[in-house]
């Protein structure tokens, strides 16, 4: 799951000539696709995702497709969700 085609996450953006990323967009774009596989290697939907961490499916929605910067805390609510998943999980395994 974790290992999601190419063509599921949001793209990067394309470097200008001097070789520059777009800062932002690079960085709405990575978050997303770190998220989109914490999330599925924790066996969780957008939905459950969201549920869990407290904010809406469509915010998470759209920071899962680069659409949006989310605030510092939103980042820590859904990190602190999967974690916490994370850490049921490892208990359950060992």
């Amino acid at each position: 799951l974790a290992q999601a085609p190419e063509a599921e996450f949001p793209p990067l953006p394309e470097a200008d000539e001097a070789g520059n990323l777009p800062a932002v967009e690079f960085a709405r774009a990575s978050l997303a696709r770190k998220i989109i596989r914490r999330r599925r290697a924790a066996g969780l939907t957008q939905a459950d995702l969201a549920r869990r961490a407290g904010i809406r499916p469509e915010t998470l929605n759209r920071i899962e497709r680069g659409r949006s910067t989310p605030s510092i805390a939103t980042v820590e609510k859904i990190t602190r969700a999967i974690e916490r998943l994370e850490v049921d999980l490892s208990g359950l395994k060992a």
